[in-house]
């Protein structure tokens, strides 16, 4: 395996331009505030996507080519291409970042393969103790997650928190009147980006893998959320759902402009 690194920051330049694509001034410092207001700004701004997948375009996961996707196409990519930039912004702004595998929960109860998701473990600068971040998971928590046993809060008529168990953290869920849900579980070991790169490619052609079976976009709205799921668009709003039957690629192609920012050419 790869030696791991968590030095890849971008340069003040490329940092200037992914914080005018999230809609986010440079914070003066690296507080915990800070961080937070950056992971919401990125949840809101970038969407989380797959349509490459169906496209039969590949995903590559070196430094020019995120940027030239999510900052330069205004494109928003899945879990390596966002939290793989999203560390290299932070590490500009003066937090330590680690990438680290995680697995995530199954319909059946079980866990994916290692690797297949990335989260991100960020430390330092005026950080009081380890966050977990993710801004690459699709619906998931809108802002870091202490590294703390037992740790909760609620987010938009929802609890989110982490529980310890067995060496790993267990991002979990839960709805009003309902049990706690795992969603992943994730490791502390870090990890370069390169070490995603298989999982990448499986993502991307395996029959198993659910991105190569329908578009997908989400994004986080300051009301709720916005998903496109093969040609449904699901549209929450204060926790109201509403679906829509996209007619025919025109519709969709009009919807993914609207709603996700997007223009395939």
């Amino acid at each position: 395996m790869t030696p791991p690194t968590t030095t890849d920051a971008l340069t003040t330049t490329e940092a200037t331009a992914y914080l005018s694509r999230i809609g986010a001034a440079a914070p003066e410092s690296p507080t915990p505030a800070a961080l937070a207001s950056l992971h919401r700004a990125h949840l809101l701004a970038v969407p989380f996507e797959s349509l490459d997948i169906s496209l039969g375009r590949p995903i590559r996961l070196d430094r020019a080519s995120l940027l030239a996707k999510v900052v330069g196409a205004r494109r928003g990519g899945y879990c390596y291409e966002l939290n793989g930039l999203f560390a290299m912004l932070l590490r500009r702004l003066g937090y330590a970042v680690d990438l680290v595998s995680a697995r995530v929960a199954t319909g059946a109860g079980g866990l994916t393969d290692e690797f297949d998701h990335v989260a991100l473990v960020v430390s330092g600068g005026r950080l009081e103790e380890p966050v977990l971040a993710d801004v690459g998971f699709g619906e998931g928590f809108i802002e870091p997650l202490p590294l703390r046993d037992g740790f909760e809060r609620r987010e938009r008529g929802h609890a989110v928190g982490l529980e310890a168990r067995d060496g790993t953290w267990v991002y979990r869920e839960r709805r009003d009147g309902e049990d706690w849900r795992d969603r992943f579980v994730a490791t502390t070991t870090p990890h370069p980006l390169a070490d995603f790169a298989e999982r990448n490619e499986w993502q991307q052609r395996s029959p198993d893998s659910h991105f190569t079976r329908a578009r997908l976009a989400s994004v986080l709205t300051p009301t709720g959320r916005v998903t496109l799921s093969g040609d449904r668009l699901v549209t929450t709003t204060h926790g109201r759902r509403e679906e829509a039957e996209l007619a025919d690629e025109e519709a969709v192609r009009a919807a993914l402009a609207d709603h996700f920012g997007i223009v395939l050419d």
